[in-house]
């Protein structure tokens, strides 16, 4: 015979059993949608001119892991015509950020490839209007270059600064049955002066962002930071 305790127990089981299954993500939330980020991030725009180039330090090697993460990966190399100044844009985008498949952050991907992080620190880039990105700036250097980073990355609708910020914000995405997509934007420019280098890529990629078109503008920013440019 199966006593009360037992027919509790099973009971709570099967309730636990459910709601597990409840909390298992299973709508994709994609702000790129069908669109695909080489067309809509502006290959010229005011004084900028810019070049399609492979020669960055990349999250993904064919076959790899994070090859798995990111459908489109694409990198230019802008020049400002006033100064002859360029730096380096790398933009990569995954439709699935998952426990296994999450953006690789620069800190992980520049040691991979033999440089040293000099510095790390959380920054913001402001936008027209008083919006601001969560950012990161980097220093990393090898014995003959200096690479000054700036990026962002967007997990939905979350903009998480170090990987521990990404993993609750993918847990919260996950909370309401989502599956966000995300984009890794990164900034590079070689040069000796790390402030005045982040100052010229902050300036950069909040003109960037404004000269994109109003409809595409979440896919770098999220939707609020988009609505408030428009």
């Amino acid at each position: 015979m199966i006593g009360r305790r037992d027919l509790l127990l099973g009971a709570g089981c099967v309730l636990g059993a459910g709601a597990a299954w409840a909390m298992v993500p299973r709508r994709h939330v994609s702000l790129l949608g069908a669109r695909h980020m080489d067309a809509i991030v502006p290959r010229a725009f005011g004084e900028w001119t810019s070049a399609d180039t492979t020669d960055l330090v990349a999250p993904t090697e064919p076959g790899s892991l994070a090859s798995r993460i990111y459908g489109t990966t694409i990198g230019r190399i802008y020049r400002q015509a006033s100064s002859g100044d360029e730096l380096m844009m790398l933009i990569a985008h995954g439709d699935t950020q998952s426990d296994d498949l999450m953006i690789h952050r620069p800190e992980i991907c520049y040691p991979a490839f033999g440089f040293s992080i000099a510095s790390s620190q959380p920054v913001e880039v402001g936008l027209p209007g008083g919006g601001a990105i969560p950012s990161r700036a980097l220093v990393a250097r090898t014995s003959d270059r200096t690479e000054n980073v700036l990026y962002w990355t967007r997990l939905g609708e979350y903009f998480p600064q170090n990987r521990k910020e990404q993993q609750f914000d993918r847990l919260r995405t996950a909370l309401r049955g989502e599956i966000g997509d995300g984009v890794l934007f990164r900034l590079t420019q070689d040069s000796p002066d790390t402030a005045g280098s982040l100052a010229f890529m902050r300036g950069f990629a909040a003109t960037l962002v404004q000269a994109m078109s109003p409809g595409d503008r979440a896919a770098l920013v999220g939707t609020a930071r988009s609505r408030s440019l428009a």
